[in-house]
């Protein structure tokens, strides 16, 4: 038994691991993937240190960090359930593995949300695409549509205007991105913005061909030629694994005190999985080094 499992391994977990080891804690880190949503992010200008730096180099940095310290990884095992033991926890993998531990960091992040419509399952990598990112350059001077408002969308629509022929923006509400995004997106003369539109069906024959909106207002319907579409509606919380041993929230988040504390002792859980209001990589971060000094102190007075 580790004294210590953190599961996830973005920059809360990778955060995490390099405190746990700095405490000379027994840790396991088990993780599907490293880095998470950071790997389809391409710029990053608000990452203290980096003016600069692309969402995989970051990652790549973090990870070499964390190689450097004696602590066990499981990595390419996702969990599907975390459950209670005499002692402290065990977390099942899809596969059936089980791994236990006295306390557990639960910090698994998010997930592209669907967007529901028609088309959508049928042209899943046949057009359809949730990471503009990943598989904009495949699209480079066709027309593409990207669904959303907030910054992921405005942020995808600002990646993609460089290299496509025309961006359709489409908006169920107002841009709700920052500001700064916006008033660079304006600037571009190859995007038209579609606020206040629904997003009706996604069309085409073997591959995408366009996509149906309808005004809110207006009433009006209309169809948008496209070879890509990227749907960029935000993110759901991983939180399944634990849906069992605490109450989420609403938005199916994992409720934490500021101490990274949830209602069950010895579970303690940071990063974009959690209510804590603002999801960005150095808030991660940051959570996932606390939440660990947390647990290490936790561990202390088990021992007493």
């Amino acid at each position: 038994m580790h004294e210590l499992m953190i599961i996830g391994a973005g920059p809360a977990g990778l955060a995490a691991a390099v405190y746990a080891a700095r405490k000379r804690l027994k840790a396991l880190l088990v993780s599907g993937d490293i880095g998470g949503q950071v790997n389809q992010t391409l710029g990053i200008e608000n990452y203290l240190g980096y003016q600069f730096i692309e969402g995989a180099e970051l990652i790549a940095k973090f990870e070499s960090q964390v190689s450097q310290f004696p602590i066990d990884q499981k990595i390419g095992t996702r969990i599907s359930r975390l459950g209670e033991i005499t002692d402290g926890f065990e977390a099942i993998s899809e596969t059936g593995d089980g791994f236990q531990a006295r306390v557990v960091l639960f910090a698994t992040g998010k997930r592209p949300k669907k967007l529901g419509v028609s088309g959508e399952a049928e042209f899943a990598g046949k057009g359809v695409s949730y990471c503009a990112i990943c598989d904009g350059p495949v699209f480079a001077g066709q027309r593409v549509a990207i669904v959303g408002g907030g910054n992921s969308a405005v942020g995808a629509a600002l990646d993609m205007v460089r290299i496509a022929e025309h961006v359709d923006l489409v908006s169920l509400t107002p841009l709700t991105a920052d500001i700064i995004l916006i008033e660079k997106l304006v600037e571009a003369s190859n995007v038209s913005v579609y606020a206040q539109y629904q997003t009706e069906k996604i069309y085409g024959n073997a591959f995408v061909s366009g996509i149906v909106i309808k005004g809110l207002v207006t009433g009006e319907e209309k169809r948008l030629d496209a070879s890509g579409v990227f749907i960029e509606i935000g993110l759901a919380p991983n939180s399944e694994p634990v849906k069992d041993l605490i109450e989420l929230n609403k938005w199916g988040e994992v409720p934490v005190s500021c101490a990274n504390e949830t209602t069950m002792p010895g579970l303690y859980a940071a990063g974009d999985v959690t209510d804590v209001p603002e999801k960005q990589i150095i808030v991660a971060a940051g959570e996932g080094a606390k939440a660990v000094l947390q647990a290490h102190r936790y561990l202390q007075q088990l021992a007493k």
